[in-house]
């Protein structure tokens, strides 16, 4: 065992990553969540990464390295660039099998590049055509292709979900940016968007 959180028993154990693994660990019949199908999954993470490049775009360069993210020490320029990083990561590893790692999606833009809210933004454009070329190429849509990752095998399913609302809670985040500098968010994501991610129930976690 390398990574947290971890549900141990004796000397059998399940990373808590997965919590339908979790929840057959310790004898419960699945946890009640019931996943999205995969296509609306793949619409509603375009649309959060669209609506996060909007809310980047509004980011005065003169605050992109600001370190105002509660619970954790980093600029809003390592923040906006980890929103879109989340699916460039996925596309790795489902396209070429890359092992998800736990820092797989927290790879940092290269020193001197992504310096402005815009650059970002233009970088998540670019995520966002991929993931959608993807999807739209894509064979087998069930998703229930097998991909390698730091909490063991799982399906392409539940790390398509888990990228979903990973970006989700991020673009949440940077909407209360905007909103601590007195900027009005030009996309807030809705309820109705967000419905069905099961996303934290706190904004910081």
């Amino acid at each position: 065992m390398r990574n947290v959180p971890v549900v141990a028993k004796g000397e059998q154990f399940v990373f808590g990553q997965n919590l339908e693994d979790v929840a057959e660990f310790v004898g419960l019949q699945g946890t009640g969540h019931k996943p999205l199908p995969p296509d609306e999954l793949m619409r509603k993470w375009t649309n959060v990464l669209r609506a996060a490049q909007a809310l980047i775009g509004q980011i005065p360069d003169d605050k992109i390295n600001d370190r105002v993210i509660p619970n954790r020490d980093r600029p809003i320029r390592l923040l906006a660039h980890h929103v879109f990083r989340i699916g460039e990561a996925f596309l790795e590893t489902a396209t070429k099998g890359v092992d998800y790692a736990i820092q797989h999606a927290n790879v940092p833009p290269a020193e001197g590049t992504y310096t402005t809210g815009r650059e970002i933004a233009g970088y998540g454009d670019q995520i966002t055509r991929r993931l959608e070329q993807w999807w739209r190429e894509l064979a087998d849509k069930s998703c229930t292709q097998t991909l390698p990752t730091y909490y063991g095998p799982q399906p392409m399913h539940q790390l398509l979900e888990r990228s979903t609302w990973h970006s989700a809670q991020h673009a949440r985040q940077l909407t209360a940016v905007l909103e601590r500098y007195g900027i009005e968010p030009a996309r807030r994501l809705t309820p109705q968007e967000l419905a069905g991610l099961p996303l934290p129930e706190r904004l910081f976690e």
